[in-house]
């Protein structure tokens, strides 16, 4: 059974949360959490955060109580801030505030696996 855990417009670039994203994929989600909560980027709390929520998803909603895996993580792009810093001569250059959006998908495995 698959567990599903989604986390809209974080205001962090989905780029530097994919950085993150890629240490815990594939990982049991008590391992995961633990790598998080030891992480010292920014990006890794919304992740942590978002693993938490689908973990409380299989317990309560789901009734699972078995060992769950990681078995997907995306994260993608969210809605762009589009700002500009002024310049010399009266001239602009626009930037974009980037967020991103995070998805992940839990299941329950039967028997042991590593991590």
């Amino acid at each position: 059974m698959q567990i599903r855990a989604i986390t809209k417009s974080i205001r962090i670039s989905p780029r530097k949360v994919r950085l993150i994203a890629d240490t815990v994929r594939n990982k049991s989600a008590n391992y995961a959490l633990r790598l998080l909560s030891l992480t010292k980027k920014r990006g890794s709390m919304p992740i942590q955060k978002t693993l938490q929520s689908a973990m409380a998803n299989a317990l309560n909603n789901a009734k699972v109580t078995g060992k769950l895996m990681i078995k997907k993580i995306e994260i993608s792009e969210g809605q762009a801030l589009k700002r500009f810093h002024p310049s010399t001569r009266g001239r602009v250059h626009p930037y974009k505030k980037r967020s991103s959006h995070i998805e992940i998908i839990l299941e329950e495995v039967s028997n042991g696996t590593k991590n």
